[in-house]
């Protein structure tokens, strides 16, 4: 709003307004100035010709002109004005054409043109085309009726002399003019802002194109490093836990015994953080894919829980598994993989923070369709609890309860970060319950489809697990090939192969396994994926390419301390059987040598 006795245009233009619209009102401001003039001139010559009606209109439209210049200096609504601009030149033009000229001459249609220009430019096309036929109309209806001298008045026509009606077509060719230099400058104007923003636009899309090859390349370099910032940590804990293994395996003294516990319990810490690390990363690429397969959920819970039972009584905790007998005797669609890796976080957690006490893990079926189900997961634990204020600062990446409790437990922080992220990508929500010293309960609910085939009847223990009296096994007839670079892991793989009675052939690199393979005969081959010269991948490539089938098609395993995230579509790509992670647990490597050489024992 502006000051009462403003008459200045600067002072109601405004940055704010688009081009256009400053052309506006630029246009209303100079168009009344000139309208201003033009009547004054008009009415003056006017005066002495006898004609009342016109003088009267023409003094109207002179009182209008000032109050809506008023008007617009004191507050630019240049959509009101130009619609009573508008409104009072019909009226009047109407007004002319039936009872004061009664005619249709150049004047008329001058104003006709006028108004049609004004309201197109200034309120768009549909009101323009609306005073447009309020003009046009009336005045053709007028046209007709004359031609067939159809129209009469009991009034006479006032008529002006030639310099009344100069002076009108000098007047409206000006405010012509005006309109349209107005209005081709705001265009010009407009169409050059539009070509230096799209430049401007242009510029910035080719620096977000720079910005994001810049992060790709920066993501495949972090990708890089993990890899092989896993690959280097993890192969001398796989020699750590290997080793540990074995001397656990050889009968130790008790307390020698106690002492490899402990390494192999520190060493097992150090990867637990490390997959904890690599893991979060992969969440936050967004590149996790969930996988939608089948399985039990009493089985399941049952391997989850196996290990984390024991590690909860080594505590002095006691550890209750409560899984709904509905869900006995049903096969799920889903993906057991990061429902393990959901469970096991919570119950790591659970132990971790329970001094005394217990932990309970319920699976319970909310909803029973038949089709699908909805299961709740529960793990409670009578653990130092949470305070209220921190509930939700918990879920944060690298983030505890406390610095305190960062000290005397430990941990990383993103066991909860991981279980909230992954519950997120599947549209979960995880539901927590906790008082500060009376332990946490953590829970959330997921639906799962259900499939027609029924659960298989449990098999023997023995046939579960793979078999610990290696003696009685026929492993030692196998012919073993293994490719690995690693010195320590090369003497890992020996010592380990050789309490199954295997005697294993080692090559260096994926160049040297090729030449054995061509030269020898071997039943199974464990591949090591990162190797000098050649890598696990292009080597069993070439492998699977060898004209003799019985080469092409020996199961070959990879044995990988790698963490880039379509490893193991590339494992299977390239033609493998199966992988297993460095450090890898023995009974796994020696179920899976099992079942790929089943047909050869």
């Amino acid at each position: 709003m502006q000051g009462f006795f403003n008459f200045s245009l600067n002072k109601i233009l405004s940055k704010d307004y688009s081009i256009l619209d400053n052309a506006r009102i630029r246009l209303l401001y100079y168009g009344l100035i000139i309208s201003f003039l033009s009547l004054t001139a008009l009415i003056g010559n006017i005066y002495f010709q006898n004609a009342p009606l016109l003088i009267t209109t023409n003094c109207v439209l002179l009182a209008c002109t000032i109050i809506l210049f008023k008007a617009l200096t004191y507050r630019p609504n240049w959509h009101a004005i130009s619609h009573i601009i508008l409104v009072a030149g019909t009226i009047i033009n109407v007004f002319d054409v039936y009872v004061s000229l009664q005619n249709v001459d150049a004047v008329t249609m001058e104003i006709v043109i006028m108004i049609m220009l004004f309201s197109f430019y200034m309120l768009g096309q549909k009101v323009g085309l609306l005073y447009s036929a309020l003009n046009v109309v009336p005045v053709v209806i007028f046209m007709v009726l004359q031609f067939s001298n159809a129209y009469v008045l009991n009034q006479k026509p006032e008529k002006v002399e030639q310099s009344t009606i100069i002076l009108c077509l000098l007047s409206g060719f000006i405010l012509i003019i005006f309109i349209h230099s107005q209005f081709y400058t705001a265009f010009l104007k407009s169409i050059n802002q539009f070509k230096e923003r799209g430049d401007e636009q242009d510029a910035l899309n080719h620096k977000y194109q720079l910005a994001i090859e810049k992060a790709e390349k920066s993501f495949e370099a972090k990708s890089e490093f993990l890899s092989t910032m896993s690959h280097e940590i993890r192969t001398p804990l796989n020699a750590v836990i290997g080793m540990s293994n074995l001397l656990i395996m050889g009968g130790p003294r008790p307390d020698q015994k106690e002492n490899l516990e402990v390494l192999k319990f520190s060493a097992g810490n150090l990867l637990s953080i490390v997959n904890d690390v690599l893991d979060f990363n992969k969440i936050e690429s967004g590149k996790l894919i969930f996988e939608n397969t089948k399985f039990n959920m009493v089985d399941l819970m049952l391997n989850i829980c196996g290990g984390q039972m024991i590690t909860a009584q080594e505590k002095g905790l006691s550890f209750n598994l409560i899984v709904d007998p509905l869900l006995d005797k049903k096969l799920l669609f889903g993906d057991p993989t990061r429902i393990t890796q959901v469970i096991f976080n919570l119950i790591s957690n659970a132990i971790k923070f329970t001094p005394k006490g217990g932990i309970w893990v319920k699976t319970t079926c909310l909803e029973d369709r038949h089709n699908t189900v909805v299961v709740n997961f529960s793990v409670k634990d009578s653990g130092i609890g949470i305070a209220k204020e921190n509930v939700s600062s918990i879920f944060e990446p690298f983030t505890q309860e406390s610095v305190s409790t960062t000290r005397q437990y430990g941990g990383t922080g993103l066991g909860l970060a991981i279980v909230k992220r992954l519950l997120e990508l599947q549209g979960l929500k995880i539901q927590v319950s906790s008082k500060s010293g009376m332990g946490s309960e953590f829970s959330f609910n997921m639906e799962f489809p259900v499939s027609t085939e029924k659960v298989s009847e449990p098999t023997t223990s023995s046939n579960l697990q793979p078999s610990d009296s290696y003696s009685d096994s026929n492993l030692g007839a196998l012919k073993v090939l293994v490719a690995e670079d690693n010195v320590v892991n090369v003497l890992l793989m020996k010592k380990l192969l050789s309490k199954w009675g295997i005697v294993p052939s080692i090559a260096e690199n994926g160049e040297r396994a090729i030449e054995l393979v061509q030269y020898g005969n071997f039943d199974i081959i464990l591949m090591d994926l990162q190797m000098p010269v050649m890598n696990g991948f292009d080597a069993t490539i070439e492998i699977r390419k060898m004209p003799d089938p019985r080469k092409s098609t020996i199961p070959i395993i990879a044995l990988t301390a790698s963490a880039l995230y379509d490893i193991k579509e590339q494992i299977y790509q390239s033609g493998m059987n199966g992988y297993v992670s460095k450090p890898f647990k023995p009974a796994e490597l020696l179920e899976m040598i099992q079942n790929l050489t089943a047909a050869t024992l």
